[in-house]
């Protein structure tokens, strides 16, 4: 068995079941876990409607705080959106998946798959050197935040590679880009990256609890 091999096969069988399995542990957590009833009077019964409009309000900052953080705003999002396309829109990407869920979508030319995973590759190491030279923003970056960071940077670094043929073996380094991968899927349930699948939930959450207290989230 060859490493390609084994990072189709195995190490992405075994990869998908953990994460899988990490996700469910977590929402079996959050179910399980002690929910104190609120004996307080609700100042207001539209709890759904706060917290779907509270999915909304929280993708961007209180206008307060925009010019303070305007730079890590925007650039949080051109990179979260570069990176979604680069995996949902990259046309290698959707071969894949259409083998897993049975159906495909339009793609974007291979050039321009590249040049967007440049760009947000450029943008996600700026913003790491940012957190360690900025001293408020090393302060609050924990290891969980650097070891997320390495996991996706290797992951493009060598996803572009690969795409390029810069590595003189294209099979090894379109399987060491396979098991970056794997590696995200397995550290996703136990870290902060785990926001991926529960941000929707968390925000509708919030929004709702504040909007029986009468508070605008």
């Amino acid at each position: 068995m060859t490493l390609l091999d084994f990072a189709l096969g195995p190490g992405l069988k075994w990869s998908l079941l953990i994460m899988i399995a990490g996700l469910t542990w977590r929402v079996v957590g959050v179910f399980l876990g002690r929910w104190r009833r609120d004996l307080s009077r609700p100042r207001s019964e539209a709890v759904v409607q706060g917290g779907l409009r509270t999915i909304i309000t929280r993708s961007a900052p209180a206008r307060e705080l925009e010019k303070n953080i305007r730079f890590q705003h925007i650039t949080g999002y051109i990179w979260h959106i570069g990176f979604f396309a680069t995996v949902l829109l990259f046309e290698p990407h959707i071969a894949f998946f259409e083998s897993v869920l049975g159906f495909a979508w339009p793609g974007l030319p291979s050039h321009l798959a590249l040049v967007v995973a440049a760009i947000t590759l450029a943008v996600l190491v700026m913003l790491t050197l940012r957190r360690m030279i900025h001293p408020v923003m090393r302060m609050i970056t924990s290891t969980d935040d650097y070891v997320s960071l390495i996991i996706i940077i290797s992951a493009m670094v060598t996803g572009i590679m690969a795409s390029t043929h810069m590595f003189p073996r294209y099979e090894t380094i379109l399987a060491v880009h396979i098991l970056n991968v794997e590696l995200l899927f397995i550290w996703i349930p136990f870290s902060k990256l785990g926001h991926l699948f529960f941000w929707l939930l968390s925000r509708y959450r919030i929004g709702s609890y504040f909007e029986r207290k009468g508070v605008k989230a």
